[in-house]
């Protein structure tokens, strides 16, 4: 793959990481001004299409928050990973490695954090959202790989067709 490509991706998972981590450091007070700005955006949507927001809570736009957070990482890093065009087996070692150590590192920073705790159910939701997000990126670059297929099946009968017509005097000019 291209040098520039490898460079973006790892420019940008560098850049990613860093807000990951940016967000640990927030204080606990900004955090929930934070996320209470957010679920007043939920409910408000919630009441606009007529449904209760009852079930939706502080706590659930937290850990939403981190599902997401790192479900994006984990599509970044599949990214980053797979224009480097690894062996195999390093890039399943790289890629779990990563996906546990970030989220690792991402709760001990909160350690330090002025009213913040590292929680172990975070670590565990944080390389959950990785992996949802780096399945999401094989099921799309499978489905891509699959249509790239169709289409050049398709155009081989395609070219097949008009070259036995060809063959036989009846040509098609497209």
């Amino acid at each position: 793959m291209n040098k520039k490509k490898q460079w973006f991706w790892t420019i940008l998972i560098i850049i990613y990481v860093g807000f990951i981590f940016q967000n640990s450091l927030t204080p606990a007070a900004e955090s929930s001004r934070q996320s209470g700005r957010v679920l007043a955006i939920i409910l408000s949507v919630f009441r606009t299409i007529g449904l209760n927001g009852d079930m939706v809570t502080e706590h659930l736009v937290r850990k939403m928050a981190h599902f997401t957070e790192f479900s994006l990482f984990g599509l970044l890093l599949w990214n980053c990973l797979r224009v480097r065009m690894l062996p195999r087996k390093l890039w399943i070692v790289m890629h779990l490695w990563l996906a546990m150590m970030v989220p690792l590192m991402d709760e001990t920073f909160q350690l330090f954090t002025e009213g913040r705790s590292g929680q172990i159910s975070d670590v565990w939701l944080d390389i959950s959202g990785v992996m949802f997000g780096s399945f999401c990126m094989i099921c799309a670059w499978y489905l891509c790989k699959k249509l790239k297929k169709k289409r050049a099946g398709g155009n081989i009968k395609r070219s097949a067709v008009l070259q036995t017509r060809r063959n036989g005097k009846a040509e098609r000019r497209d």
